[in-house]
């Protein structure tokens, strides 16, 4: 018997090391307490290296945890708890505080039934409290997130057909309810009538499959409101149960909101909300191919005199008057037409299957309404009118026999009689006759667009410069020149800048054309440029201007050739301007943040060329040709002439006169102080690199800098 004793002490001894259970043995009458040796190991002591003291435990509890373990023994002991259960930390040897979980009871009472002793073990729990909070961070972080994506849950118990919605769903639905459980069938409740069918299938797919079901579908809410939702749904497996179905839900109204927006600004123009070029295109290149819409009426409506509205009213007005404009083209068109701002003050409309009589008839509307459109400005003001061509697409052959009609065509054909009905007079239509379309104008012109795209590439386009002299100098000594660009058509012969640069502005790649002439120049001539053998001008179209990415481009195209801002000018045309003022605004001021020359060309020929003036620092004006020409005979465009020139000189602007062709304009040109000049007197265009060779046998003025010698 004792032998069993001492094995059976010996067996408990071992087990309760190799739980590591600590347990204790507290005389309530003594008030000693006995701690096993398995309870000092726990905290890192060796056997009898604690003082056995009553309140032993008590010192090394938690500052923190001491009230809640003395209450928790204290109801069991007052017979409130069936026994004692409580976590606390107790202090280690080395400093740290390890997690017990306490457990224990009342053992012993006397006669009376009063307790005289209790026992009880403590376990280390500190790695289980250690993934309780790492636990809890991780949850911290997932509650974080689904606050922030305002993403709700929920799960369908599918064996006892319950449904549970978290708060942040209810909140989605329009749910007024405490608690997380739900009618099983209350979901369905709430979808949309049109959405409903697609929506349940969507949410029964998890069952067959492991995988995620992403669903978008409508609710109606009890309010009546309705809200775009998106739901992501997974089926979870469960030993011997049916499972269950867990989902999240977002709102996505705004998303939707925001989308719908993003896709009506990809296709319509901002200013007045008619269709842009490119949803126009794509409406025509359908209504072409589908000959049901035939005979299909393609009008191309220009604004005549928005430019005098715009000088005389201000850019807000023209605004306005574009509004209005717009307002008043869409209450003329039947329903079946669709009405574009093609830019600037141009518009194009497609009308499906509309004879001769029905399209004239119409134009004569429109005329009528842009005349009365409402401009916000006084009843004396200026009015507004417009010219329109009118061309018909009988069939995919109109215009070309044997070739498919495409929308450029169409355009170009429509656009070629807008002009026609400018040239007789304006505020009027014009319908194409392919007999009487001019040579550059209707379908040649469209062919003129698609092969200065071509040259681009094959060759065929090519630069050309005319150089800038100071007057009375060898030109050597300014060593400017004005870049310009040549066409050569198939056949070899060089197609006009008048013909092949407007038609390139009408057909939107003007801006491509801009770019392409000053990329090539700074690349063959950039080393020219560092020299300060010469300095290269350039034209900059209304297009260009507008581009936001424009410095962009030119500052790269710098970086690869090395080209010095200061060796490059820009002109600006006062058309280009007006088309886009905020932006030549803009490109004025960076342009001389990187020390390019600006220069104000075609000067004096528009109404508020002075307030450009007033308004653009820019570095040089140029007078436009048409005050030059006459300058011998006429005494107004003398002291036109005049008076520029002493503007410019007052502000500190360099003055260029073009088109000089006479000697005796250039005589009264250099009496009036004008210092700059260029036309056929004094060099006609050539090859640019003929130029730039020509420039490098002598090398630069004085060694001076491109900006010195030029203003």
């Amino acid at each position: 018997m004792a032998e069993e004793k001492i094995r059976n002490g010996e067996f408990w001894a071992l087990a309760l090391e190799r739980a590591h259970l600590g347990v204790w043995d507290w005389d309530i009458l003594s008030g000693d307490c006995f701690y096993s040796p398995t309870w000092s190991h726990m905290l890192g002591y060796e056997d009898g290296e604690l003082a056995n003291s009553d309140d032993l435990w008590l010192k090394l509890t938690h500052p923190d945890d001491r009230q809640r373990a003395l209450a928790s023994g204290e109801r069991h002991i007052s017979g409130l708890t069936a026994s004692i259960e409580t976590e606390l930390r107790l202090k280690h040897k080395d400093g740290h505080w390890i997690w017990v979980l306490d457990r224990g009871g009342i053992v012993e009472r006397d006669e009376t039934g009063k307790p005289v002793r209790l026992m009880g073990v403590q376990t280390d729990i500190s790695r289980q409290k250690e993934a309780e909070a790492e636990l809890e961070r991780v949850n911290v972080r997932f509650r974080l997130a689904l606050a922030a994506s305002g993403t709700g849950i929920w799960h369908h118990d599918i064996d006892a057909n319950k449904s549970y919605w978290d708060a942040r769903t209810r909140e989605i639905f329009g749910l007024v309810a405490d608690t997380d459980e739900v009618a099983a069938d209350l979901w369905h409740s709430y979808l949309h009538p049109d959405d409903k069918d697609a929506a349940e299938r969507a949410h029964l797919a998890p069952l067959s499959t492991d995988g995620v079901v992403a669903a978008q579908y409508r609710i109606v809410r009890r309010d009546g409101e309705i809200r775009h939702v998106e739901s992501l749904v997974r089926f979870i497996a469960a030993p011997e149960t049916a499972g269950q179905i867990l989902g999240t839900v977002r709102d996505i109204t705004e998303d939707k909101k925001r989308e719908r927006e993003l896709a009506y600004a990809a296709h319509h123009d901002a200013l007045t909300g008619l269709l842009n070029r490119a949803a126009f295109d794509r409406l025509l290149a359908v209504h072409i191919a589908t000959e049901r819409a035939l005979p299909l009426a393609v009008f191309y409506v220009d604004l005549d005199y928005f430019k005098a509205l715009n000088d005389f009213a201000g850019h807000a007005a023209g605004d306005l008057a574009l509004r209005g404009v717009a307002a008043g083209i869409l209450g003329c068109l039947p329903a079946s037409a669709r009405a574009a701002r093609l830019g600037g003050d141009e518009f194009a409309l497609l009308v499906p299957n509309c004879q001769s009589a029905k399209a004239e008839a119409l134009a004569g509307a429109i005329l009528a309404a842009v005349r009365d459109a409402d401009l916000g400005l006084p009843a004396t003001s200026r009015k507004l009118a417009a010219s329109i061509g009118i061309a018909f697409v009988e069939d995919t052959t109109t215009f070309v026999e044997d070739t498919t009609t495409t929308v450029a065509d169409a355009l170009a054909c429509a656009d070629d009689a807008c002009y026609a009905a400018k040239a007789a007079g304006r505020n009027r239509f014009a319908v194409f006759s392919a007999d009487a379309a001019s040579g550059s104008g209707g379908l040649n012109a469209a062919r003129v667009a698609a092969d200065t795209v071509d040259a681009m590439d094959d060759g065929r386009l090519k630069l050309f410069g005319q150089e800038i002299h100071l007057l009375g100098q060898p030109w050597q000594e300014s060593r400017h020149v004005e870049v310009l660009a040549r066409l050569a058509g198939r056949n070899g012969k060089l197609i006009p800048p008048n013909e092949f640069i407007p038609v390139a502005e009408r057909f939107g790649i003007a801006s491509r054309l801009d770019r392409w002439i000053i990329r090539t120049a700074l690349s063959q001539h950039g080393a020219a440029m560092r020299s300060g053998a010469i300095m290269l001008g350039f034209n900059l179209s209304a297009q260009t201007l507008s581009d936001p990415l424009l410095w962009d481009f030119v500052d790269a195209v710098i970086a690869e050739t090395g080209a010095p801002h200061s060796g490059i000018g820009f002109e600006i045309t006062e058309t280009a301007a007006v088309t886009n003022f905020d932006a030549a605004e803009q490109f004025v001021r960076k342009a001389r943040e990187r020390q390019c020359r600006v220069s104000l060309d075609d000067f004096g020929a528009g109404m508020s060329s002075f307030e450009y003036l007033r308004r653009f620092p820019v570095d040089q004006i140029k007078i436009d040709g048409s005050f030059i020409e006459n300058i011998a005979e006429s005494r107004f465009d003398r002291e036109i002439v005049s008076a520029i020139a002493g503007i410019a000189k007052s502000l500190g602007c360099a003055v260029v006169a073009e088109k000089i062709e006479q000697q005796e304009a250039l005589d009264i040109l250099r009496g009036m102080g004008v210092a700059y000049g260029q036309g056929f007197l004094l060099h006609r265009p050539e090859p640019l690199e003929a130029i730039v060779a020509r420039a490098g046998e002598q090398s630069p003025s004085s060694g001076q800098s491109p900006e010195k010698r030029f203003g």
